[in-house]
């Protein structure tokens, strides 16, 4: 909502040294500056902060941006809200854009509701220490029975709602809080007959959940009557503000530990985060015990790629949550399974351990999600050869959506080593998963992309956040289209001349000249070429969408880029690590800039090249299956396509006076 002319300002004023050195004592080193990592613990500084140009340089995590990323990342900051802390320190009035009606009514009932959620948070804790209905039940439970010190009581905002029905909507419509406001947080509901308002969670002890920036956005209530005909726990319902599957219970308090540590602990309940914190160990959230989402998983990523989920010992919840564990292993990261020893649970187990006895026990009882299955399932199975294989199936299942090539390859040979079996056999079930899920995928991608309905357009903002994530190995083609990202946004306005014996020299046109962008461009499109790296293309498309309004300015567009991962992949093409500071020696060496019409030709041959691989390596794969079939035709036909692809492979690969065996 910031208007672009603010950020401007706020990118002018804020001073990358000045930022940094109000979190890490910088010294100067030549040009730069160096320091230990704020982000990971080292000893010799790796992390360098360049003020001519404005970035910093992690060499070591690999964490690298501008100013605003800095505090994004030290902050545990969302991009306005970076730019709003920086805007404060410099004492810039942000100035948004303007709203329609209906976003300045959406955005002042959200306003609203959040306010209304404060009252009742501070309401509830000082029920639970001031009331002596909430001290004699709620504050004797939390010191007694769950054995939480004040300190930690009152850090999560722990609280009481008394057994009185309307207690609380009483004093919260004597404060001026507004009916619907009240009703659409889910703090009261109506009674059916209209009569009036009582409360959610009356004479239960309350939890109040935190956003990520710590604003209290949803509550849940535990009863602590022993009838069972009342439900045990009672929550908020989702609203706008509360999306269940977009919170996880704690995560307020724990970024910082989870990002420090570089793992996170997934437990269940409340009381299993609020038990560990106490005990030292911060970096655990929850679910809240409702199923693992994928936003869920995305949320943690933000910090880390590690993630250890901790189950107590009941099988059946265990076996129900094992689709977890599959979401996390789609979103690229590395996932352990700790089971708690039968009759505990996270907060019971840290109840009777030290904080280096739990911390041990989770270090040595970790397990891959293989081992966890095998173990989990095998006993089941026994010697039965169907049970076995469907064991075998649902880890191959597993291995199946993890993106990484190298690591679900590796993940296959571990899974044909624990059941004595033949990796081909993994290797083939993985694959025949894969190409079900593509071609699933592909099937609805089509139908998303069979064009808009009249009168609707499609930007490529939509189209890039509904497509599918393409379920292709692209470590073949990512070098590759490393260096084209590379060479657009760092020289996309420079213009190539081609001397003679070049490979695109003209000698009938001598004077030809283009920019790096159109022959990269003209390149991919005369072969009707996409780049498959989902990082490498957003650069690429954004590019071309905005290098028409940025001109040579187009390199700070991705500099400033509100999405780390693309802002960190273009800071590294403008990042020299080492600065050669004797001139007489810098003075000898080429520019890149002198060798651009060689480079750039050359790039695009051997990108084309790898694609011609690709190709021929499918036709090899279509001419196999032909063979074994004894199709004639089709391998005849296969036969004659390959033959005119392995032509053109052979004129690149002259172009590039390569020799083809």
């Amino acid at each position: 909502m910031i208007n672009r002319e603010t950020i401007d300002r706020i990118l002018d004023a804020a001073q990358i040294v000045d930022v940094i050195s109000d979190f890490v004592t910088l010294k100067r080193r030549g040009a730069n500056y160096v320091a230990c990592c704020p982000f990971h613990d080292e000893k010799t500084p790796s992390f360098s902060v360049s003020p001519s140009k404005g970035i910093f340089k992690c060499f070591g995590c690999g964490k690298a941006g501008d100013a605003v990323h800095f505090i994004m990342e030290h902050e545990h900051l969302s991009y306005p809200e970076a730019l709003k802390w920086l805007a404060a320190k410099y004492h810039i009035e942000v100035v948004e854009k303007e709203e329609t009606a209906e976003e300045i009514a959406s955005r002042m009932k959200s306003e609203s509701m959040m306010l209304v959620n404060e009252f009742a948070a501070k309401y509830f804790s000082e029920t639970l220490f001031e009331n002596p209905e909430g001290r004699a039940v709620g504050l004797s439970y939390f010191r007694d029975k769950r054995r939480l010190r004040e300190d930690t009581i009152k850090k999560f905002g722990l609280g009481y709602s008394p057994s009185q029905r309307d207690a609380f909507t009483k004093k919260a419509l004597a404060n001026g809080y507004k009916p619907e406001f009240l009703t659409a947080t889910g703090l009261s509901i109506e009674k059916d007959n209209g009569a009036g308002m009582y409360d959610r969670f009356f004479e239960r002890v309350i939890f109040p959940i935190h956003s990520i920036s710590g604003r209290v956005i949803a509550f849940g209530g535990r009863t602590l009557k022993a009838d069972k005909t009342i439900a045990k726990y009672v929550n908020s319902p989702e609203s706008e503000i509360y999306l269940k599957r977009r919170s996880l219970y704690g995560i307020y308090f724990a970024k910082g530990e989870i990002a420090k540590k570089d793992k996170c602990l997934l437990v269940e309940g409340y009381l299993d985060v609020i038990s560990m914190h106490q005990k030292g160990i911060g970096n655990v959230v929850a679910s809240s015990g409702t199923s693992l989402t994928s936003e869920q998983v995305r949320l943690i990523r933000r910090f880390t790629s590690n993630i250890t989920i901790l189950y107590d010992g009941d099988s059946a919840g265990i076996k129900a949550s094992l689709r977890g564990i599959d979401l996390i292993l789609e979103e690229g990261m590395n996932v352990k399974i700790v089971l708690i020893p039968d009759g505990d649970d996270p907060d019971s187990f840290s109840m009777k351990h030290t904080k280096e006895e739990i911390e041990a026990f989770i270090t040595g009882h970790e397990q891959d999600f293989i081992d966890f299955k095998a173990s989990l399932l095998l006993a089941e199975a026994g010697d039965d050869p169907r049970k076995r294989a469907e064991l075998i199936s649902s880890i191959s299942t597993s291995i199946a959506v993890i993106p990484d090539a190298i690591t679900r390859s590796l993940y296959s040979e571990r899974c044909a080593g624990t059941f004595g079996i033949e990796p081909d056999l993994v290797f083939n079930k993985v694959r025949e998963i894969r190409e079900a899920r593509k071609e699933k995928e592909s099937s609805r991608q089509a139908r998303q992309n069979a064009g808009p309905t009249a009168g609707q357009a499609t930007t490529y903002t939509e189209r890039t956040a509904t497509a599918a994530p393409e379920l292709i190995n692209d470590r073949f083609f990512a070098p590759c289209e490393k260096e084209i990202a590379y060479y657009l946004v760092k020289f996309g306005n420079e213009e190539l001349r081609f001397h003679p014996g070049a490979i695109d020299y003209d000698p009938e046109k001598p004077d030809f000249t283009i920019t790096v962008a159109d022959y990269i461009r003209n390149s991919m499109d005369e072969d009707g070429l996409q780049i498959k790296n989902p990082l490498y293309r957003r650069i690429y498309d954004e590019y071309f969408l905005n290098a028409p309004m940025y001109g040579k300015e187009i390199a700070n567009y991705f500099m400033h880029h509100p999405e780390e991962a693309v802002a960190e992949e273009v800071l590294d093409y403008f990042y020299d690590r080492h600065v050669i500071t004797i001139k007489e020696f810098a003075d000898t060496l080429p520019t890149e800039e002198t060798t651009l019409s060689e480079t750039i030709p050359k790039l695009m041959l051997i990108y084309k090249s790898k694609v011609i691989d690709s190709i021929m390596r499918d036709k090899m794969e279509e001419i196999s299956k032909a063979q074994k079939e004894g199709d004639s035709r089709k391998l005849d036909a296969l036969m004659k396509q390959f033959i005119k692809i392995s032509s053109l492979k052979k004129k690149y690969a002259k172009e590039l006076k390569r020799l083809v065996i």
